[in-house]
């Protein structure tokens, strides 16, 4: 079924623990410590299975290759807090924002550009916020930042980037396209050359055109509701999100309705699904289905979104500290990791403050193994399970 050796990279952003596995069989083949990986930049995938991510306690850019006996490749400073991560379609150029980290108020504007090619990396001034990033391919790349509050798509160039003096100089974009204030979502569809953010009012498209932007259709989301994550299915040109709707009061979140929106990008049709009341947020793309979790206090259990959409579900045990009824389901509360790969039929569920990590047989809706790691994984813990030449690394922004 799964011929080709597969990975599983577990972070306890908490513990400051990564894990990386083998599938199906559990085999720890390395660890770190002392490495706080940041959980909102999540994982990029890059070619040759190799994966990117930050580590925001020593403000470190990691590449690591689980299929290697070196899990760490390279290490390169960036600014942290990261907020989000993306490169360009050969994974060689990456951009790194920062975000609020602790904070209430939006206080950094550090963008970091990094070529692994000759390792140089560079350091500029934005402005302050929680920008999202995409880093668009063909000849001399750009990077988009996607701004909120004044809503902004703001494109530069990354040579631009690289070559700023030292001193974290102020930089300003070569063009700026509007954006509604309440953004929250980006992907990028190499093949079309468009990027996509997600707000309010729909999924907004824009293409690139020689060094700039144009504006795009607005993609509706076609139910009372919206949502805040948006990604490339590389599997079949898709994208997808999760839609969130009902009460706006997070005291009231078991009753949040949900639905899996996906837009097949070459029909231009839209095909929503329910999935029950309670917290759904990110998902992960196996090879012939989407996972997602659903946490409610009568119960969790696993979604699987068959390629004919047919719906089904699996019991997860229930977690020590879930979030309850009367209370936010992110405030100091345990929470669920997802992991899939497009070449693979396995998913991996954490189980958050337990420690461990349920691999579940997309074929027969199962659970064939519960993996534990030597930390308990609060607040969900973070994952990536790959193969090697699975195509994920399409999807060029960090999940």
């Amino acid at each position: 079924m799964n011929a080709a050796p597969c990975a599983l990279l577990v972070s306890d952003h908490v513990a400051g623990s990564v894990y990386a596995l083998t599938i199906p069989d559990g085999t720890l083949t390395g660890r770190l410590t002392g490495r706080h990986l940041s959980e909102h930049a999540g994982f990029l995938a890059l070619p040759e299975g190799r994966v990117a991510c930050v580590d925001d306690r020593r403000g470190e850019l990691l590449i690591l290759n689980p299929f290697s006996d070196e899990l760490v490749e390279r290490a390169v400073p960036v600014a942290a807090p990261a907020e989000h991560l993306a490169c360009d379609p050969s994974g060689r150029r990456l951009a790194v924002t920062t975000g609020l980290g602790d904070n209430l108020e939006p206080w950094s504007d550090l963008l970091t550009v990094v070529d692994l090619t000759t390792g140089e990396a560079s350091r500029t001034r934005t402005r302050p916020g929680e920008p999202g990033v995409t880093v668009l391919g063909d000849g001399d790349p750009l990077v988009v930042l996607r701004h909120r509050a004044p809503g902004a798509l703001a494109v530069h160039r990354f040579t631009d980037l690289l070559a700023a003096p030292p001193g974290c100089p102020v930089v300003t974009p070569h063009t700026l396209l509007p954006l509604p204030d309440d953004g929250h979502g980006d992907a990028y569809d190499p093949d079309s050359g468009q990027i996509f953010a997600a707000t309010g009012a729909g999924v907004h498209s824009a293409r690139r055109q020689g060094d700039t932007l144009t504006t795009g259709k607005t993609i509706p989301w076609e139910a009372h509701a919206r949502g805040w994550y948006l990604r490339l299915d590389t599997r079949r040109r898709a994208l997808w999100s999760t839609l969130r709707g009902g009460p706006t009061n997070p005291l009231r979140w078991p009753e949040w309705t949900n639905q899996a929106w996906r837009h097949d990008l070459q029909t231009s049709r839209t095909h929503l699904t329910d999935l029950g009341p309670g917290l759904v947020f990110r998902l992960a793309l196996a090879r012939n289905d989407t996972a997602l979790t659903r946490i409610h206090p009568d119960g969790d259990e696993l979604l699987l979104l068959g390629a004919d959409d047919t719906l089904r579900r699996v019991p997860l045990p229930a977690m020590d500290g879930a979030p309850r009824n009367g209370a936010t389901p992110w405030d100091g509360v345990e929470r669920r990791a997802l992991g899939a790969s497009p070449g693979t039929d396995w998913v991996a569920v954490t189980r958050g403050g337990h420690g461990e990590v349920h691999l579940i047989n997309t074929k027969t809706d199962t659970e064939v193994s519960r993996l534990r790691v030597g930390t308990p994984l609060h607040h969900g813990g973070h994952l990536m399970l790959l193969s090697r030449d699975d195509g994920a690394n399409g999807d060029s922004v960090g999940r």
